[in-house]
């Protein structure tokens, strides 16, 4: 990457506007363009140069190299912005490289918002750069036309139940045919939970009454990939907020979060995602919209930043919270029973980083009698599922898990518990490939939780 000698990006993109095939050359000057347009000169500015990020990013941590931190990156941006440096594949290949854990966030004292100049960039990235078939292939017929969809996703969910329940999964793999997959996807294929036939409004209905005198009206939001790989999950989350004393509705005109889509660029689909379910949660009238998926939940918080002058975005903002919160403090407490485990706690990123809760998952965690709790060491540092980098970036992805495993070795706990769905199947893959998965159970802290409650006296 190297400072540039080309004219001005603006003549450069009316001078090739004419060609009817766009070159690299024109391309690149209309990707140059867009991020100088789309990148917030005042955050970019707000950066000190401090460093004080390098040491909670992950990618600065595994290769040392100052363009792969927050603090590089974003000098990388600026040059862009200032007309000093061309977007060229180098620079292309570090916002790549970033996770978007955001963890650089709390650690910068002057509160570079890193996650909005990231997702600034990625969309100009999306719109001029060269993307290889299969991803443009993913976005189209993954992103936009099953996720979006919840019924589309139900019959992908259940053509992988077939698969896995048939006989037709231990035929393929007898067959050697998955040795044509990369090393990463066969990893994955081996930890995949079997998905429900049925996502949790077909399980439980669209309302389940609180236990008692209510405490306050819920939106439950289901999510896309946790109501199908992770539906028991929902279910559990419903009973125990029932439980706790909350009424909890269950809109069934509820979509995708949007997050996938806002962080890989396809901005304009994650705002028409996100007011389908602000008019859906407004509909319903409920005083928090609730969930137990730390991407969706920073995703739905955050919906203001994504349209903002949408009264609506506000309002969704305001009561969006996790599931822990409400049943740490808000709710009445759970009648809990003995689970004899060690456990320990890998946080999500995004509700970590972004909604600022950590300390009520591990005070839930820690309530439950019989548990002996153990602080797993950095817990805080991103586990490399990040939506689907550990898809497109399984080089690092991997090699960040492995570290992660090592401290789950060392701990030796029972089970591993974490509070968002990737974040989940990321440990069950590391789990696998560390040879830990018969000693070592990988779940979803509601799953802990419900289980303590079942083993309660009745």
């Amino acid at each position: 990457m190297s400072p540039t000698s080309t004219p001005n990006p603006n003549a450069m993109a009316t001078s090739l506007e004419t060609k009817e095939e766009p070159s690299l050359e024109a391309r690149t000057a209309r990707l140059w363009k867009h991020l100088q347009e789309a990148l917030d000169a005042d955050e970019l500015e707000n950066c000190m140069r401090c460093g004080f990020c390098q040491p909670a990013c992950p990618t600065f941590q595994e290769t040392g190299y100052e363009a792969a931190s927050p603090r590089g990156r974003i000098a990388l941006m600026k040059a862009v912005k200032d007309g000093f440096l061309v977007p060229d594949e180098a620079f292309r290949s570090q916002l790549d490289l970033c996770l978007g854990c955001r963890a650089c966030e709390p650690a910068c004292p002057s509160g570079v918002r890193y996650g909005r100049l990231l997702e600034q960039a990625r969309e100009a990235l999306a719109a001029h750069a060269p993307t290889p078939w299969p991803i443009r292939l993913a976005r189209k017929v993954v992103f936009a036309g099953v996720f979006p969809h919840p019924r589309r996703l139900q019959r992908l969910g259940r053509l992988l139940r077939f698969y896995q329940t048939s006989g037709l999964q231990r035929v393929v793999r007898k067959s050697g045919l998955l040795r044509l997959l990369p090393a990463h996807l066969r990893d994955m294929e081996a930890v995949l939970p079997v998905p429900s036939p049925r996502g949790v409004v077909e399980t439980i209905g669209t309302r389940i009454p609180a236990k008692g005198a209510p405490v306050a009206t819920v939106g439950l939001f289901r999510g896309c990939v946790m109501d199908v790989l992770y539906t028991e999950t929902n279910v559990n989350l419903a009973r125990l907020l029932s439980e706790a004393g909350f009424e909890v509705i269950i809109p069934p005109e509820q979509t995708c979060c949007g997050a996938l889509h806002a962080h890989t660029g396809d901005t304009a689909l994650a705002r028409q995602l996100a007011r389908r379910n602000i008019a859906a949660f407004r509909r319903a009238g409920v005083d928090f919209v609730v969930l137990a998926a730390g991407g969706c939940g920073a995703m739905l918080q955050e919906y203001a930043h994504l349209l903002p002058d949408d009264e609506g975005a506000r309002w969704m903002g305001e009561r969006v919270r996790d599931a822990s919160q409400l049943l740490a403090s808000c709710g009445r407490p759970l009648p809990l029973g003995r689970v004899e485990a060690t456990v320990t706690y890998q946080d999500s990123c995004h509700l970590r980083n972004v909604m600022g809760v950590h300390r009520e998952v591990r005070q839930l965690l820690s309530s439950i009698p019989g548990v002996t709790f153990r602080e797993l060491p950095e817990a805080d540092r991103c586990c490399g599922s990040a939506g689907v980098y550990n898809l497109t970036q399984p080089e690092m992805a991997g090699r960040i898990l492995e570290r992660k495993m090592g401290h789950v070795a060392r701990l030796s706990p029972d089970l591993v518990a974490t509070g968002n769905p990737g974040c989940l199947l990321q440990m069950q893959l590391g789990l696998h490939r560390a040879g830990l998965d018969g000693a070592v159970r990988a779940m979803h802290w509601v799953d802990v939780v419900a289980e303590a409650l079942d083993a309660a006296p009745r």
